[in-house]
């Protein structure tokens, strides 16, 4: 009887093991489907996230954005006014109106800019070779003022025919203007100050668009060019060329602005 018994008991044992056993295995399976699974999808998705982390190797650059040649000289204009107070507010006023945003220009005034204490003429000079335009305030104290008649005689000399100047005529009449820059393209500012700064803005642009235009090309040439020769950089031959009011901005240009 009590082997029998014994016997009853070590079945039900045995048979409640296999059960537990047999409950272990599914949950096994799965932990393991769900390891190789999540092993399988991990390349994956590293991968993704990696790509998606990775910036650019360059940047995308906006279409109005300026080329490396503007950055060559350290100002984009160089304003040339007299010393009398109100050639200097209305140069002021200018400057105000180039450097403000979105047209974020750099420009050089004299009374703003230069060293304290250094020499006059070494600073005018040094600051029109770091500088891609010069604009020239020409007023009746202008015309009246040494050191602004050495500038433009300064400018002149680096290129008489040069389209890096830009005269701008305040209670004068174009008559009155110096011969030197008279066959030049003069933007009025008597009748119309905000338009006359919006044509020196303009003008300034174009110009700097240009320098981007002509280092593209100078590169593709180089580039393209198999018989070694070497041709004269773009804003050397530009500095070279006839001033032409052609380019240079309209009134109907700034109405469409």
């Amino acid at each position: 009887m009590h082997g029998w018994f014994r016997k009853i008991v070590k079945s039900r044992v045995t048979s409640s093991a296999q059960h537990e056993q047999e409950a272990h295995v599914p949950k096994k399976s799965v932990c393991s489907v769900s390891r190789e699974s999540s092993s399988s999808i991990s390349p994956c998705c590293s991968l993704s996230s990696s790509s998606l982390g990775t910036a650019p190797s360059k940047p995308q650059q906006p279409h109005s954005a300026p080329s490396s040649r503007r950055w060559s000289r350290e100002y984009d204009v160089f304003v040339c006014n007299s010393s009398f107070q109100s050639d200097i507010e209305e140069a002021f006023r200018l400057v105000s109106f180039l450097e403000a945003s979105p047209r974020s220009l750099r420009c050089f005034l004299m009374q703003r800019d230069a060293c304290p204490g250094g020499a006059i003429a070494t600073e005018f000079c040094q600051a029109m070779q770091n500088s891609h335009l010069r604009a020239l305030l020409i007023t009746p104290d202008f015309l009246q003022d040494g050191w602004c008649k050495y500038i433009m005689h300064q400018a002149l000399a680096e290129g008489p025919m040069s389209n890096r100047i830009i005269p701008l005529l305040q209670n004068l009449s174009r008559s009155q203007c110096p011969p030197e820059v008279r066959f030049y393209y003069q933007i009025d500012l008597s009748s119309n100050p905000e338009r006359g700064y919006t044509l020196v803005n303009k003008t300034v642009l174009n110009y700097l668009e240009n320098l981007d235009k002509n280092q593209k090309t100078l590169d593709y040439s180089m580039d393209s060019s198999s018989n070694g020769a070497i041709s004269l950089p773009k804003e050397r031959e530009a500095d070279t060329q006839v001033y032409d009011p052609a380019g240079m901005p309209t009134e109907s240009d700034i109405e469409e602005r």
